[in-house]
């Protein structure tokens, strides 16, 4: 498996711990492995706390563009509400790959949202990413999002695919590679800190409680994040 980062090179990212008190610390690191296809492999749910903390990276050029994710929501198999819902088609046949995969589909004529594949190949299971929250390249975000509110760049679907470049380019790119991949920094997050609700922007199968997010972060989509949330 190619390292993404050159080995002369270093990711110098900032790391924000979220505990149970939402007190937070932070603390500098440099390069991590990127996590491995076998990793996205396996149960959708099962996958959630171990992807949350994790830390979304774009190579873009010279630019990295980095953030922690913070919050997902799950489509799985015959869900009414996933795109795989109705059978493999061209526009989600990333959806029946093996898990490790991106999934970018374009919605409303003019925003990109990122899926992570999971589970086996076949399968149509996806992670969508709702929310990072920043941690390296941050004025490059700001240039991208044409704002300076730093909660404002990656608390959204759409908001965090433009803050990061990432577009119809990487639907399809596996997880492994250099331009797009995920990092594990360490950090360690409690089932405790982690809350669910119903899906947000869906019209069927909204009774799921199929979306996940850091309970306390700032930098969820939706505020206050806790709000008719669950354990």
């Amino acid at each position: 498996m190619p390292d993404p980062i050159d080995s002369n090179s270093k990711i110098k990212l900032m790391s924000t711990r979220a505990d149970a008190k939402a007190k937070q610390c932070r603390r500098s690191f440099s390069e991590y492995k990127q996590l491995p296809l076998d990793f996205y492999r396996q149960d959708t749910f099962a996958l959630v706390p171990k992807i949350l903390g994790k830390v979304l990276v774009r190579r873009i050029g010279k630019s990295i563009l980095a953030g922690r994710i913070v919050e997902v929501e799950a489509y799985v198999g015959s869900d009414p509400a996933s795109h795989a819902a109705n059978g493999m088609t061209q526009r989600n046949k990333v959806m029946f790959e093996a898990g490790g995969v991106a999934y970018v589909y374009f919605t409303y004529g003019m925003h990109f949202c990122f899926n992570i594949v999971t589970e086996r190949e076949g399968f149509p299971a996806a992670l969508l990413v709702r929310a990072l929250e920043p941690l390296e390249g941050i004025g490059e975000m700001k240039r991208r999002r044409g704002t300076d509110v730093l909660r404002n760049l990656t608390n959204g679907p759409a908001k965090l695919c433009q803050a990061m470049g990432i577009d119809r380019s990487c639907n399809g790119l596996k997880l492994d590679g250099r331009d797009l991949f995920i990092l594990d920094d360490g950090l360690e997050i409690n089932m405790s800190d982690v809350l669910s609700s119903t899906r947000i922007g869906i019209s069927v199968a909204t009774d799921r409680r199929w979306r996940f997010f850091l309970k306390n972060n700032n930098f969820v989509s939706r505020v206050p994040a806790t709000r008719g949330a669950h354990r």
